[in-house]
């Protein structure tokens, strides 16, 4: 499939034809699909043209290479090249369709115009031209609300957050595809997308229970348009580049560092005979990665059955060599109208995957730059110099040595059954049965890899580097999800009144067994690199273990909405969801209720709004919602602890170990809550050119999952005490104008600011501490907790001056960071720890420009972050010597010489403590994208017997401008602990060029 271009070269050839030949056709609203009677039919270039009808029904007489126009007042033109079709359907879209669109809220859908809450509805044809498996990465910058921290590793699924971190146990917001509740997406290809919609608003989100207070991302699958066979084929070709890399010593430089370190700690000079290099390990490391997506899709519709299938394939390369990410994904829609009143469909969705063999760029900051790359003469790389030998390997004795020893695999399927029938002519019952299964196979294997030393005593040089016997790994597992809905919907109009109701119950189970087994070579022969030998049956048996677990939980829910709207003006829009869970059925609270109310009153619609020409639409909204989080960090069964080992106990001359719950749990344990509420308004004016959106919004997760601390020696407990909260403002504005017939363009940008707080976290004093990143009440999730540099010691007078060394290792030195006393007692200690950065963002924001002339589309979208923290830890603890970054070169080596840079000196461990030294500015801004399309004419592909071709190149991530000294600003983590580089994977720069060929 890679090379399938070759179908764009059969297909370019012209055929003229013309003989006269009848169109006929119906033209409908795309939204509610109702015909559009008077509807201008025109042959473009040529004076002939008909209307449609009293039903919409329109016919004219053409040749062959023409091309018609549909245009209607308050509608978008459309035009359609005629081809040999004898029969074309078209559906106009509404001028006003950010009002009039129809957009997926919980259990169905809705128009815009209806809602009172924050729902953002992105088209799948925006995001597809873009380089990415999983569509949520291309999101970026796009929504406001969301935030989305995408990895440069090919496959990785990006870290998502929606207005914040909302919880210490989990962020992550909740995925719906086409019904179905899913914790993600990696299954699903983008070309297969006809909308994502991102809900953030209490008032839409409370529908989904426990999982709502996340957020939600849904999205909808396409469908055929009836009418029409149609045949699409996209594919894309692109090439990765890693343009920044990272300031570190070259030979002479390191030299130089290293040569000073070792006087200042008494040491003799070092003997470069053998390490004569002057290797850049990130440029040996890094290359251009390729891509390459192809997707072949069709559908075809008639008033009874539309049907779609898509096929895709893609490859996806890393920066690192022999870094490869390729899958294979199938989408089914068939929709069947058995009678006028009752539907039936099904959706089916697979995939699988060959994931990549993940090689790390630490080594390549760390190992020396003295170090040879390869010994010629033994035919094996270099080891490294003996001061870092332990720690630090050579790169590419990981990356093509150990290459190909990782076999992964994923298997997944998906099916989403549905009926809907009509009756009583204003309800609706619907039935959704789905089901998700997954299947995944991993094999790692362990080899031995030899490399050339030079510093050893003998004729054979060559050495063992890493694991000295050979191993293999291997793991299976198999998750598994049900779900059912049973939904009974009400609509009616009455004089000024307008009610939509849905009702009904749904079910949830989900399930997961994973098994795994290693074993090395033991006493036994040396397992060889062949894949038909990585399983545990080989080796010595003696060696082996294994592990396995498994979970299951279910959930039975209730839930209720209500749309009403009186003349258009005043909207509610309320809802309700009792969920009942199996993870509290054992003592606990095994049901919680969840609601939501919103209001808005569209003031546009009033009378004394009607002369006010300037103004197409108003609404001012409010709304407020109770949520559920039970993205628990993977704890799925608060109520049953875990047994782990305890006091042991002696019986005759037998030692019997005993275990004991992990915890105890608060008999009135239950999932998380959320109290949210937002209030803001949406506005349309200057004939729909100007468009503003803005809200504010509040939550507040309350009864969060949190350890108690036992008390003198007894277990620790986990109760619901803890609470956080997010707060800001979203506001998205926009300006669309059409020029003149060939020329339109569009701007657009949106901004949201957080504030977070843990207001309560378990017992006072209580705090959750990883590495640097702290976590306790009055302080932001998360935040850096260390000490201020203050400066260097440049004398003895000054440091005899100063508080003295509480941090052990002796007492301060000249050239040692001095760091506050913030309790002024004199002494530097733990004490004087505080706060020295956060890695939240003040506000993150995206803008976009968009233009089309003739036939030719750009598009630009520009992405960034502010005011966050980004803590460097890669060089933090240092264990050996490492490579020095360039700016190491201002060190302090005398009086004066730096009042920032420390002496160079590896004894001196207090110059490692977490301190605002390590700190960075995480603030960035980025050209995210660069799209330039040109479209054939409609007369050029009609002769090649087509419907539309467009080319196109795309350029992304191409510029970003910061201030870190890391590969990229853009770093990801847990809830409490994110925003740290240990040598973070780049993001790389992605050049592509495509086609979108429909026939």
């Amino acid at each position: 499939m890679r090379y399938i271009f070759t179908l764009f070269a059969i297909l370019l050839y012209a055929n003229s034809v013309s003989a006269q030949n009848t169109i006929t056709g119906i033209v409908k609203d795309e939204q509610s699909l109702v015909t559009i009677p008077g509807v201008t039919v025109n042959i473009k270039g040529k004076p002939t043209s008909v209307q449609t009808n009293a039903v919409g029904q329109y016919s004219i007489t053409v040749a062959a290479g023409d091309t018609l126009t549909f245009s209607f007042i308050g509608y978008q033109p459309q035009s359609l090249a005629v081809g040999n079709n004898t029969q074309l359907n078209v559906f106009l879209v509404n001028e006003d369709n950010a009002l009039e669109e129809v957009v997926v809220i919980g259990y169905g859908t809705a128009r815009k115009r209806d809602l009172t809450g924050s729902i953002t509805q992105i088209k799948g044809k925006d995001i597809v031209d873009k380089p990415g498996t999983n569509p949520v990465a291309n999101l970026q910058g796009k929504v406001p609300g969301l935030q989305v921290t995408n990895s440069g590793r090919p496959g990785q699924e990006p870290d998502i957050r929606i207005r914040g971190t909302n919880s210490i146990n989990g962020a992550k917001p909740l995925y719906v595809v086409d019904g179905l509740l899913n914790d993600n997406i990696n299954f699903l290809n983008p070309n297969d997308i006809e909308t994502i919609e991102v809900l953030r608003d209490p008032s839409s989100l409370a529908i989904f229970g426990v999982r709502g207070a996340n957020g939600v991302i849904a999205i909808t699958t396409k469908r055929a348009k009836i009418g029409q066979l149609n045949f699409e084929f996209n594919s894309r070709l692109g090439i990765k580049d890693v343009s920044k890399r990272m300031d570190m010593a070259n030979a002479e430089q390191f030299k130089e560092l290293y040569e000073e370190q070792r006087f200042n700690q008494g040491n003799y000079p070092y003997d470069y005979t053998n390490w004569t290099g002057n290797t850049n390990w990130q440029d040996e490391i890094f290359k251009n990665g390729v891509l390459n997506y192809n997707n072949l899709s069709v559908s075809g519709a008639s008033e009874n059955n539309t049907f779609r299938m898509g096929l895709g394939y893609s490859t996806d390369e890393g920066i690192i060599n022999h870094e490869k990410h390729s899958q294979i994904t199938f989408n089914v829609t068939d929709e069947v109208k058995l009678t006028d009143n009752f539907r039936t469909g099904i959706v089916l969705n697979g995939y699988r995957a060959r994931l990549p063999q993940e090689r790390g760029v630490f080594g390549s900051i760390l190992a020396s730059p003295i170090a040879p790359i390869f010994n010629n003469e033994y035919g094996l790389y270099h080891t490294m110099p003996d001061f870092q030998r332990a720690q630090v390997f050579n790169p590419l004795v990981d990356i093509e040595e150990r290459k190909n020893t990782y076999i992964g695999i994923n298997y997944r399927a998906l099916a989403n059954w549905y009926a809907e029938v009509d009756f009583l002519k204003n309800f609706n019952f619907r039935v959704n049965l789905s089901a998700d299964y997954g299947f995944n196979n991993f094999r790692n294997y362990q080899g031995l890899a030899s490399v050339y030393n030079p510093d050893i005593q003998s004729d054979d040089k060559r050495e063992i580097s890493g694991n000295q016997l050979t191993s293999v790994n291997h793991e299976q597992n198999t998750h598994y999800k049900y779900q059912t809905d049973w939904l009974l919907n009400y609509r009616n109009t009455f004089e000024k009144h307008n009610l939509t109701l849905m009702g009904g119950f749904t079910t949830y189970l989900q399930g997961m067994e994973a098994t795994s087994a290693r074993r090395t070579q033991g006493d036994g022969l040396e397992i060889p690199n062949d894949p038909d030998y990585w399983y545990v049956n080989i080796g010595d048996s003696k060696t082996t273990t294994g592990n396995s677990t498994a979970l299951e939980y279910r959930t039975l829910s209730w839930l209720g909405r209500a749309l009403y709207n009186y003349d258009g003006k005043y909207l509610i829009n309320t809802s309700f969801r009792r969920d009942g869970s199996s993870a509290f059925a054992k003592n606990g609270k095994p049901w919680q209720n969840f609601y939501s109310i919103g209001t808005a009153w569209i003031v546009s619609q009033e009378n004394f709004m009607q002369n006010v020409e300037s103004i197409n639409n108003l609404k001012l909204k409010a709304s407020w919602a109770s949520l559920g989080n039970q993205n628990v960090g993977g704890n799925r069964y608060p109520m049953y602890p875990l047994m782990v080992p305890g006091n042991s106990a002696v019986f005759g001359d037998n030692l019997i170990p005993a275990y004991e719950a992990e915890y105890i749990p608060d008999p009135d344990l239950h999932w998380e809550i959320v109290k949210a509420w937002e209030a803001g308004f949406e506005l349309s004016a200057l004939q729909n050119r100007l468009s503003v959106e803005a809200v504010y919004y509040s939550k507040n997760t309350e009864d969060i999952l949190v350890r108690v601390p036992g008390i003198l020696g007894s277990k620790p407990g986990l109760s619901n005490l803890g609470t956080i909260q997010n707060k800001g403002i979203e506001a998205a504005v926009s300006w669309t104008q059409t020029l003149n017939e060939d020329w339109r363009f569009s701007i657009g940008g949106n901004i949201t600011t957080v504030k977070n707080k843990v207001v309560k976290l378990s017992t006072d004093g209580y705090d959750i501490i990883n590495g640097a990143s702290r976590t306790i009440a009055g302080y932001p999730i998360g935040y850096f907790w260390g000490y201020i540099h203050d400066g260097i010691f440049q004398t003895q007078t000054e440091v005899n001056q100063s508080a003295t060394n509480g941090l052990g290792g002796g007492a301060f030195l000249p050239g040692d960071i001095k760091y506050r006393d913030l309790d002024a007692n004199g002494i530097i200690n733990s004490q004087d720890r505080t706060m020295i950065g956060n890695p939240t963002p003040d506000f993150y924001y995206g803008i976009s420009l968009s233009t089309s002339y003739k036939n030719f589309d750009l598009g630009i979208e520009l992405q960034g972050l502010y005011g966050n923290e980004i803590l460097r830890t890669w060089n933090q603890n240092q264990f050996a010597t490492y490579n020095f970054l360039t700016d190491r070169l201002g060190r302090w080596n005398g009086v004066g010489t730096s009042n920032w840079e420390p002496i160079i000196h590896e004894g001196r461990a207090v110059n490692r403590q977490y301190s605002t030294y390590f700190i960075e500015d995480g603030s960035f801004f980025r050209i995210r994208d660069i799209s330039l399309g040109y479209s054939l004419p409609s007369e050029t592909v009609s002769r090649m017997r087509l419907k539309s071709l467009r080319l196109f190149l795309n350029a992304q991530n191409v510029g970003t401008f910061s201030n870190n000294t890391g590969f990229t600003p853009e770093i990801g983590g847990s809830t409490t602990s994110f925003g740290v580089d240990n040598g973070t994977y780049p993001v790389p720069a992605i050049y592509t060029f495509g086609l979108n060929l429909n026939f």
